[in-house]
């Protein structure tokens, strides 16, 4: 009888199944035509139990773990039309490269943004052929295109974003209250999601009288209150809409929190997210003349760190992004140490799971309840919790391999984005992705750092 080549099989010692803090022992079987979950046994087989699974379908992690593919569910890949920037090609590259495997992009800084049922087709076919991981696309709610926004729904995006204060952007304009109730009236029955930038600026003070090269005239422009007063803002507003689920993207102030509790036990439909610069890096050690730490809203001190990590344990704080965010160099302004007058915006893609063990060890967070936050808290959020997230039956079959205890030096030359810029470069990290699978089959080889003989196969949700 001739090899079963219907079938492929992963198994290994250290598989995280749905509902385990803990990896165990564990078998997946993958249809090879479709890339679906077919069935999930305990236990780690033998060659023998499966003779009829032909030898290059057969992969088994040893004492490696095995996780569900990861879901970055905010992403700025910013093509078409600031493809110096970045792009889909190498966006998703770096992706996998940290074990990614579903992106959700942003709709800027990418021109057209995602505003129109036609800017989502140009993007669309902008995207074809080149991404390495499945990407799907998040709408964007600008001043009056509410008329728009239910023929996204149908064109398949996943919710909509809106910024509360300036973008940085020119195509991508903020929203007020006044914008904000027809969109949302548009929205509220419609089974999707609203995102909000969520930092609102009523009383602009002028600038330029401080150093622009001290963190702390930028932590100093860009206050807490910014972001209470904003979700103060949108929990209002779900009085007003209450179908209507409200997301914070980027959440970055620890004195919102109590607004986000207070709301949830109220029983608003209100989810967070934070991003893992807030979660591993403090202002207290940020040097002056160093824009690339500079995000919108800012990294603040380790208090407002330690109570971000708390909030993401008592599950206030749903799930941890990347917001990856880049830009070419020169708008970095490295060279003049201006951060005030630096883009905003932190490039992580390829070592957030890296990034997130290394701090959560620190606080015995096991590996479940990262990869929670990383992929089925994220799939979820987007729409996708059918599907992508978890190791089960139904789903699709991503998958990392990971070495949980392997130390790295992040360099610049290991960097896959394409702006080699990231506070990050010489942080010392644990652990490392060895494979990256998408559907069953390999999209990134984290041994030799390559996608040498491997194809783009990523398709678009």
């Amino acid at each position: 009888m001739g090899a079963n080549v219907d079938i492929r099989l992963y198994a290994g010692e250290n598989v995280l199944l749905p509902g385990s803090q803990a990896p165990r022992p564990a078998t997946i079987l993958i249809s090879a035509k479709t890339g679906k979950i077919v069935a999930v046994h305990e236990g780690r087989p033998i060659r023998a139990d499966y003779p009829d699974i032909a030898d290059d379908h057969w992969v088994d992690s040893g004492d490696r773990y095995l996780l569900p593919g990861l879901v970055d569910a905010h992403v700025h890949l910013n093509e078409p039309g600031r493809t110096d920037w970045e792009g889909f090609w190498t966006g998703t590259r770096a992706a996998a490269s940290g074990g990614i495997t579903t992106v959700v992009d942003m709709p800027l800084n990418s021109i057209p943004p995602t505003t129109t049922v036609e800017n989502l087709a140009i993007k669309r076919r902008a995207a074809r052929e080149q991404c390495w991981t499945d990407v799907a696309f998040w709408g964007g709610v600008i001043p009056g295109n509410q008329g728009q926004l239910s023929h996204l729904v149908d064109a398949g995006v996943r919710g909509f974003k809106c910024f509360m204060i300036d973008s940085g952007v020119e195509e991508f304009p903020c929203v007020s209250v006044s914008d904000l109730r027809p969109a949302m009236s548009a929205l509220k029955d419609a089974g999707s999601v609203l995102l909000f930038h969520a930092e609102v600026d009523d009383h602009p003070t002028p600038t330029g009288l401080e150093d622009p090269t001290l963190y702390s005239t930028f932590l100093k422009s860009r206050p807490e209150k910014f972001e209470v007063d904003a979700i103060s803002r949108i929990v209002d507003l779900q009085k007003e809409f209450p179908t209507l689920r409200c997301h914070i993207v980027h959440l970055s102030a620890a004195h919102a929190l109590p607004i986000v509790r207070s709301a949830k036990a109220a029983g608003h439909k209100l989810t967070v997210e934070t991003c893992f610069h807030y979660l591993c890096i403090a202002s207290d050690v940020i040097p002056d003349g160093r824009p690339d730490f500079k995000c919108c809203p800012p990294i603040r001190d380790d208090a407002n760190r330690e109570a971000l990590w708390n909030a993401l344990l008592d599950g206030t704080i749903d799930c941890v992004v990347s917001d990856h965010s880049p830009c070419v160099a020169e708008l970095k302004k490295r060279d003049e140490g201006d951060i005030m007058g630096a883009w905003g915006g932190i490039s992580t893609l390829g070592f957030g799971l890296s990034l997130l063990w290394t701090e959560g060890r620190k606080r015995n967070v096991p590996i479940g309840k990262i990869v929670q936050w990383m992929s089925e808290k994220t799939a979820s959020h987007a729409g996708l919790g059918d599907r992508k997230g978890k190791i089960a039956v139904g789903y699709d079959a991503d998958f990392v391999i990971w070495d949980p205890d392997v130390q790295y030096t992040v360099t610049k030359e290991a960097l896959q984005f394409k702006n080699k810029l990231t506070p990050y470069e010489g942080l010392v990290l644990s652990g490392r992705v060895e494979q990256t699978i998408l559907r069953g089959n390999p999209i990134y080889n984290g041994i030799s750092d390559t996608f040498d003989n491997l194809a783009p196969s990523g398709v678009l949700l």
